[in-house]
């Protein structure tokens, strides 16, 4: 009898949208008469540490003195250059004062850096497999849900309302206005060209204008791919175990499930088309096969997982079948 493969079962792919960020926070251009202060990065975080810079267009500061105080206590004397300053809590206020010796006078100038709570999210709009613990990548030609997290704190650490926030969305160094306002914590941008990079920031600020804080993340797409697994009767897909090159169909049939990772998903599930010996053999997520008649032999089977005709992700398996079992116990 001749060897050969059919299809014999089509099921439905599901694709998740999952969600993961980070976080920056203060004040910038502070400026005083003789020089100007400023403070990277502009929105300091809680616990970390603020640079500042110092800038005259009137004092010849490569000659002059600094001497730096914080919280009242002096921390530095010696020659002009930037420092850091660990700042506190989200809400704390850290006093750095700067005082300036130069051509027998002194300048001095005091600023305030108050750190708050603002997280990024960034939410791929592309797929992943049902209960995948990671996290799906931006994908080429699609969308990102960016979400701000936001937590202002006063400095007596409590925290305002975060439904009177207002939020004003940057990308690019251009500013949404459309959606940019009060409650709009959210913003769907589209994925940068391959290879390059989009950056999104926010600046948050409380109903009364006193607390602001901001964040910034820097979004990258990456090329989709998709990955072929067993279909276990008993123990379901194995997620375990990616199936590469080649596969033996050792019983008589098997199930394969093809999981797109990092597809667009904004227009619907991703579209999987199946293809044995270069024939396109049917659509859809899981595909089973049965050897027929009791030769070996061997066949050709690929996928294409597409979005819109465009982003397109591929996967391929030799396959072999009719093999003779083994004869001990366990069947090996």
């Amino acid at each position: 009898m001749r060897s050969g493969l059919f299809i014999i079962l089509i099921t439905i792919f599901i694709s998740p949208i999952t969600t993961s960020a980070q976080s920056l926070g203060g004040l910038d251009n502070i400026s005083g008469d003789a020089f100007s202060i400023s403070v990277n990065p502009q929105y300091p975080a809680p616990y970390s540490q603020a640079t500042v810079s110092l800038i005259s267009a009137s004092l010849d500061l490569t000659n002059a003195v600094m001497t730096v105080s914080v919280g009242g206590k002096e921390t530095y004397r010696g020659a002009v250059r930037t420092f850091p300053v660990a700042l506190g809590t989200a809400g704390s206020v850290t006093n750095v004062r700067v005082t300036i010796s130069s051509g027998g006078a002194n300048y001095n100038q005091t600023i305030s850096i108050q750190p708050q709570d603002v997280v990024l999210i960034a939410e791929p709009i592309s797929s992943a497999p049902i209960l995948y613990p990671g996290k799906s990548l931006v994908p080429l030609d699609g969308d990102v849900r960016v979400v701000a997290v936001a937590n202002l704190k006063d400095i007596n650490g409590k925290a305002s309302h975060s439904t009177t926030y207002s939020y004003a969305w940057t990308v690019d160094g251009v500013q949404i206005a459309n959606s940019s306002g009060i409650g709009k914590e959210a913003i769907i941008v589209a994925s940068p060209l391959q290879y390059r990079a989009r950056d999104v920031s926010v600046a948050v600020t409380n109903s009364s204008g006193v607390l602001f804080g901001g964040a910034s993340l820097s979004l990258t797409a990456l090329e989709p791919s998709v990955r072929i697994y067993q279909n276990d009767p008993l123990l379901g897909i194995r997620f375990d175990r990616a199936l590469s090159d080649a596969y033996t169909i050792a019983g008589a049939e098997t199930t394969l499930y093809a999981a797109p990772f990092s597809i667009p998903t904004t227009g619907g599930a991703p579209l999987i088309q199946w293809f044995l010996n270069g024939s396109v053999a049917q659509n859809g997520a899981s595909i089973t096969l049965r050897p027929s008649g009791s030769g070996q032999g061997n066949a050709s089977l690929s996928l294409v997982a597409s979005s819109g005709g465009y982003t397109t992700a591929t996967a391929n398996l030799s396959l072999s079948f009719g093999a003779k079992s083994g004869t001990n116990f366990f069947g090996l």
